[in-house]
């Protein structure tokens, strides 16, 4: 055992013996030789005032040349450290263009009648009204309401009609559209009709979109401003009714203007157009380019399973429909997804609650570039200017009311006409930019750097590669002493 201790001491003595020897044929500077490298540096470099103060003979130049360098020096830092300072908050800018265009694209309009239900299918279910609220609320912008209760014959209901399909009843018992509810439609001079829209539904049941993005439609664009799209719609009161208990007191039609790729969003979006009025909207596109985190709050990357383009309203849908269908085991069919529909039960029972829940625990949440819906990075949306004017005239009340051979009291409350045209064939972009970008820090750093010391790039590789010397010599010259200190100690004698 001590044979083997000692070869193993040996062995390391050895090996620093080599080390040594390696290092000890590195030759290091005398103490004359490094004075000379330092004041060889300080009368070559580009670094100016450090000439100065090399070469003066009399002290005090040498001082003010020293003391004008450390001010430069030192002013040169703050500048530098303020740049990076407000590099690092992320800084932007807005810039307003309007783009003049030949032609531009016509976006979608959403329409649903006011009164949502056919009244003949309201009187064998006036529940109705409570069930498609309770329904409809996966798509609703709520804050969360802790006393949201369920009535007892809504309970009784759903328990003796346990294949009761709301949708099928929403989809044949509510609005619905045809030659009889739509009168008149005219697209850019062309006439269009009921085949030209998509059913969709709403809070508000059954709606339907003209120009959606599988319309073809869709494809055109305009060029000529002042026309558009001009409807002539029969709301039918007589025929369609809904619960003024509910808020729903109004007749008429409610419509919103979105881009064809989103879906449409009602919810403090939507304009109104009542009955014997005729509605004219000009409408002006807007874009809207925000940055990507940190700069913005947009994210890039998050992408939709369920819609071609991202919007915030689409993400906060199917970021529902994924907690809910996880938590209760099924899919409203109002969200976005191809799980197994709810049945009605199960919205009293767990997606009510549980919609209350997600709100409460912000667990699907908009806005800024770490919530579940973070504001798109590109976005369409048209600001609307509406005007109205009594429909129809006087005269024209008489010749609808012999054209459709109804009464003149039925044309003035039942008639809705709706006209959406291009104010100006542009469109404005309001684009957020980088204020500071990396090529203009570098820029700005560079600016500095050559207003207070006169130095650039070269002079940064000139000091680089002075420090790094004197450190390779410092630390070879320590590397020795530690390895003769090494040497010099006795090895530990083992009894």
């Amino acid at each position: 055992m001590d044979q083997f201790e000692k070869a193993k001491v040996h062995a390391k003595k050895g090996l620093l013996e080599k080390i040594k020897i390696h290092l000890s044929k590195k030759r290091l500077p005398s103490p004359t030789d490094r004075k000379k490298f330092d004041h060889d540096f300080a009368i070559s470099t580009s670094l100016h005032g450090v000439y100065n103060i090399a070469q003066n003979k009399n002290k005090a130049r040498k001082v003010i040349w020293l003391s004008v360098v450390l001010g430069s020096v030192s002013l040169l830092v703050w500048q530098i450290y303020s740049r990076l300072l407000n590099y690092f908050t992320w800084p932007t800018t807005t810039s307003i263009e309007v783009q003049y265009v030949e032609k531009i694209e016509f976006p979608a309009v959403t329409f649903c009648n006011v009164n949502r239900f056919q009244t003949d299918a309201v009187a064998k279910f006036g529940i109705i009204f409570f069930l498609w609220d309770i329904v409809s609320k996966v798509l609703r912008l709520q804050e969360f309401s802790a006393n949201t209760t369920a009535s007892p014959e809504a309970f009784d209901f759903v328990t003796s009609h346990k294949n009761f399909s709301i949708t099928d009843f929403v989809k044949s018992n509510g609005f619905y559209l045809n030659n009889t509810t739509l009168l008149n439609c005219e697209f850019f001079g062309i006439p269009c009709g009921p085949k030209d829209f998509k059913h969709i539904f709403t809070e508000y049941g059954n709606c339907f979109t003209f120009n959606h993005g599988e319309n073809i439609q869709g494809k055109h664009k305009i060029s000529v401003s002042g026309r558009g799209l001009n409807l002539l719609f029969n709301v039918n009161q007589e025929e369609f009714t809904d619960n003024p208990a509910l808020g729903f007191m109004d007749s008429g039609i409610i419509f919103v203007i979105h881009s064809p790729k989103k879906e449409p969003q009602f919810d403090g979006l939507g304009l109104s157009s009542p009955v014997g009025m005729h509605a004219r909207v000009t409408i002006r596109q807007l874009k809207t380019v925000h940055q990507e985190y940190p700069w913005g709050e947009c994210n890039p990357n998050i992408k939709l399973q369920s819609f071609s383009s991202y919007s915030t309203y689409g993400c906060l849908k199917e970021c529902k429909a994924r907690h809910i269908e996880k938590q209760c085991g099924c899919l409203p069919f109002l969200l976005p997804g191809n799980g197994i529909e709810c049945k009605l039960q199960k919205y009293f029972n767990c997606i009510s609650p549980f919609l209350d829940y997600i709100e409460l625990k912000g667990l699907c949440t908009m806005g800024t570039h770490n919530s579940s819906c973070p504001v798109s990075c590109e976005d369409t949306e048209y600001q609307t200017t509406v005007s109205y004017s009594t429909f129809p005239s006087q005269k024209a009340l008489k010749f609808l009311s012999n054209k459709l051979n109804q009464s003149e009291e039925y044309i003035r409350e039942n008639l809705v006409n709706i006209e959406i045209n291009y104010s100006d064939l542009n469109y404005k972009i309001t684009q957020q930019q980088k204020a500071v970008g990396v090529p203009e820090l570098l820029a700005d750093v560079g600016g500095q750097l050559g207003l207070f010391c006169g130095a650039s790039m070269i002079t940064i590789m000139e000091i680089i590669e002075y420090v790094f010397t004197n450190f390779y010599w410092i630390f070879i010259f320590f590397l020795l002493k530690i390895l003769e200190m090494i040497q010099r100690t006795p090895p530990i004698q083992t009894v």
